[in-house]
């Protein structure tokens, strides 16, 4: 009998740990990374290129430090962009960048990100394209007419290809969601994560310019459809200037189970939440509790063989 509980009981510690690696494996699933939309030292290959991005005008590559778009310089322009469009429905885009100088009353001018239809063509739009069509993401530092806010300053843009970005007035018209932030010469890695839901057709940048790991709201953007679109990275400078860097770009692609896919999506109408106001909550505990029964499931299985293997070694043992 002593034999039997201790089988027992080493079977079912193995059958814990069984169903919890169910468990992560499941979750592992959830998401994937996208190596087609990622990059980080060396940057290059042997043949100093990269596969999957192409960059030019003055950026210049630091294979152990980073991609820097601008040096701290005027007129300057640089930039990065993936070599194919970002497709997936669901994805979160992480990146790390750096902005400084040795100005310390005028500097200028920024960097933007992008997710739009055209790719590598300069302009005046910190680096690229007007009327460019798709999401721009602007990191402003300097500020071309008196404004209500402080800089720098974080603002986005959705470009339908036929409007001018409000350089005059710093995008006042084109402004959609902004956030104030002093992301330029900071003593921790800057970062921001860009994650865009296709399902709830949102978008939101957080950003992480304090402390380490703390990651704070920017903007939330409600009712948007983005398009297959090229990830981008340009800046420029001016009579002010800065070294704009980009450190390292992760990109990952989110799966989601089919009860999210089918849940009923709130109808509601963007202008009933302007300054950023989110939507009422929409989160289920489905998913989770889908993967508790299968890990359950699965555990309960292992037990039960576990049991029988072991009572049927005992009776043979007793012969």
């Amino acid at each position: 009998m002593f034999f039997l509980k201790k089988h027992f009981m080493a079977s079912t510690a193995v059958a814990l740990l069984s169903a919890t690696s169910v468990i992560q494996q499941v979750q592992a699933m959830d998401s994937v990374h996208l190596r087609t939309h990622s990059i980080s030292q060396p940057y290059i290959d042997q043949d100093l290129q990269n596969r999957w991005f192409d960059f030019g005008g003055d950026s210049i590559v630091n294979t152990n430090k980073h991609i820097r778009l601008t040096q701290d310089e005027p007129s300057q322009f640089g930039w990065l962009w993936s070599r194919l469009p970002l497709s997936a429905p669901n994805y979160q885009i992480e990146f790390e960048f750096s902005v400084g100088g040795k100005g310390t009353g005028l500097y200028g001018d920024g960097f933007a990100v992008w997710l739009t239809k055209e790719r590598g063509e300069v302009g005046p739009v910190f680096g690229n394209r007007d009327k460019f069509e798709g999401l721009g993401i602007f990191f402003d530092t300097y500020a071309n007419s008196r404004q209500s806010h402080s800089f720098p300053y974080v603002m986005a843009m959705l470009g339908d290809g036929k409007t001018s970005y409000d350089n005059d007035h710093d995008g006042l018209g084109n402004r959609i969601g902004s956030c104030e932030s002093d992301f330029r010469g900071r003593n921790i890695p800057t970062k921001g994560r860009l994650t865009y839901d296709s399902d709830e057709r949102t978008v939101n940048l957080k950003l992480q310019v304090k402390e380490w790991d703390q990651w704070d709201d920017c903007f939330t953007l409600y009712d948007i459809k983005l398009p297959s679109a090229y990830l981008g990275f340009t800046a420029h400078t001016g009579e002010v200037h800065d070294s704009h860097d980009i450190i390292s770009v992760s990109s990952t692609y989110t799966i989601k189970t089919d009860a999210e896919k089918n849940a009923k999506r709130n109808n509601y109408d963007n202008n009933n939440y302007k300054n950023n106001t989110p939507p009422p909550s929409k989160k289920s505990g489905f998913s989770w509790l889908f993967k508790l029964i299968t890990a359950s499931g699965i555990f309960a299985g292992i037990v039960v063989v576990a049991y029988k293997t072991s009572k049927k070694k005992n009776d043979m043992k007793r012969f």
